[in-house]
């Protein structure tokens, strides 16, 4: 592989907004709190932020409901405030992300005003709207994320709308070729002032089968699994057409140099890799998120770095994800020392990484999230994710240095040790840990674009190994909290240790066997 663009190198860091930094104590982060920030950033070494969604809303959905693609909430400032990040990154050599969301847009949109008007309003073809079936039941079996149909009865015009998401959150009709134009228009218009690229929030349900039949059910359904898996989700999720829009999509991205789409597929391994484009170019970066579901065994990770780069097609390029907004930190499903091997394993896998903000110091979940929650998925579902949107934690202080108003949500704790001041200055802290790991990359180019082989892995351990040409890095990962020894085929003897998780071992010389503490994780260079 080689590198041509900034993205395929890069660490991009995920920012939820409303929980970075508060810069005007009102309870909550904004773009001028990112600016105050940049510093920081800068010195951690990561190359891109990705910002949660910035645009006007009446915050249902905590901003991913749309009233206006082309400006700013106020409650995270105004254009001007996002043309002075753009500006202040950009001098610090940092590019910035803004997540998109085509699929729906709040029901307070003037666009779904109009369309719910009247049967015979101009925009009524803009959105999904159907009649019920006979027997009164919704025009088809869809089921929303957030639970429940996602067909939702109007009585204003006695239709049903379709909504994958919250009711208010209408979902587009991107078979209307003016629902095309008037959702493109606004990445051309962010694109020129300066914006550096898109996250696609929901991708592969960004067009429906326009005859809108019902999935059939899933053979492999049962108790406990998640209600859309109910189904087989054939006619509302990962159509052919979704193909069509991102193709029309990266054409705008590529007119301007130097960008790049990052898209969210909840998909199956297979399948994400049809969205790097087949006939011609689609997603630059579909997001991986294997090592989030994954059992965090050494038998399945392994599977997972063996299968992704044979499944990779030749023009694709490899991505990973540990943790995002939407699911458990990696504290809470690992804890902090196997959070640390994971970060070793997320920075030695070639490509493109991505990195959830808070995870650089270990932030813990919320261990007593608001009752009822805040996030509208957790009071439909009991899938809360109010513990993994916490505010960051800056300092010792009882604020942590996020604003002294109180937070939107609460602090997740703990800031004498998970917080940037308790642990800038500690070498052996998670926080220099990620520093390390990030330095380590570019000091080694080759891992970003080298080849990575599982090489063996038993109940405790998984070992892997990074080559490009004369260049070889071994990784040994101990998934354990016992000590483990470890016996080196003679090929990988008389190597290096360039990092290890938990100990300073720099520059120690590997022999026939290598001794590893519990939870530790150790890179070699060959």
């Amino acid at each position: 592989m080689m590198v041509q663009h900034w993205w395929q190198r890069a660490v991009i860091y995920q920012i939820y907004v409303r929980s970075f930094q508060d810069s005007n104590d009102d309870g909550d982060g904004d773009i001028p709190g990112i600016i105050q920030r940049l510093d920081y950033l800068q010195a951690l070494g990561v190359d891109a932020l990705w910002l949660t969604p910035i645009h006007p809303s009446p915050w249902v959905d905590l901003g991913y409901d749309v009233s206006d693609y082309t400006d700013v909430h106020p409650r995270f400032g105004n254009i001007d405030d996002l043309d002075r990040l753009l500006r202040e990154a950009h001098a610090r050599d940092l590019r910035v992300l803004l997540d998109w969301v085509p699929n729906h847009t709040s029901s307070d949109h003037p666009w779904f005003r109009e369309s719910r008007s009247s049967r015979d309003n101009p925009k009524r073809d803009w959105y999904l709207w159907a009649d019920g079936k006979p027997d009164g039941r919704p025009p088809s079996n869809w089921i929303s994320v957030f639970g429940g149909s996602a067909w939702q009865w109007d009585d204003t015009t006695a239709q049903y709308y379709c909504h994958h998401f919250h009711q208010t959150q209408p979902d587009l009709n991107w078979h209307n070729p003016a629902v095309r134009g008037a959702m493109l228009a606004p990445l051309h218009f962010w694109l020129k002032r300066g914006v550096d690229g898109f996250r696609i929030d929901a991708t592969s349900l960004i067009v429906k089968d326009p005859q809108l039949r019902d999935n059939p059910p899933n053979p492999l359904f049962q108790e406990g699994m998640s209600p859309d898996d109910a189904v087989q989700s054939v006619f509302n999720r990962d159509r052919p057409e979704v193909h069509e829009v991102l193709a029309r999509i990266r054409q705008i991205s590529d007119a301007y140099p130097g960008r790049v789409l990052l898209g969210e597929l909840y998909q199956p391994m297979e399948r994400v890799m049809h969205y790097h484009g087949e006939d011609r170019p689609e997603l630059h970066v579909p997001l991986n998120l294997q090592l989030v579901w994954c059992d965090w065994l050494p038998a399945a990770v392994a599977g997972v770095l063996d299968r992704y780069p044979r499944l990779l097609p030749p023009h694709g390029w490899p991505n990973w994800m540990l943790s995002t907004h939407d699911v458990p930190r990696l504290t809470d499903r690992l804890g902090q020392a196997q959070a640390r091997v994971a970060a070793l394993l997320g920075y030695t896998l070639p490509g493109t990484l991505t990195l959830y903000y808070g995870e650089e110091i270990g932030l813990p979940p919320l261990d007593n999230p608001p009752d009822p929650p805040v996030d509208p998925q957790g009071r439909s579902t009991g899938q809360n994710r109010d513990p993994v949107r916490t505010p960051m934690q800056w300092s010792d202080a009882p604020d942590a240095g996020f604003g002294s108003a109180q937070p939107w949500l609460p602090l997740s704790g703990g800031q004498a040790r998970y917080s940037v001041a308790a642990q800038c200055h500690d070498p052996y802290s998670m926080l220099s840990l990620h520093r390390r790991l990030i330095r380590l990359r570019r000091e080694h180019p080759a891992l970003v674009t080298g080849a990575v082989t599982p090489l063996d892995h038993t109940d405790e351990i998984l070992i892997y190994q990074r080559q490009q040409d004369h260049w070889r890095l071994l990784v040994v990962l101990n998934f354990s909290e016992r000590p483990q020894r470890v016996a080196l085929d003679p090929a990988h003897r008389g190597g290096r240790v360039l990092l290890s998780t938990g100990l300073d071992r720099d520059n120690e010389t590997v022999g026939e066997q290598l001794a590893l503490a519990g939870d530790e994780g150790v890179a070699i260079l060959l």
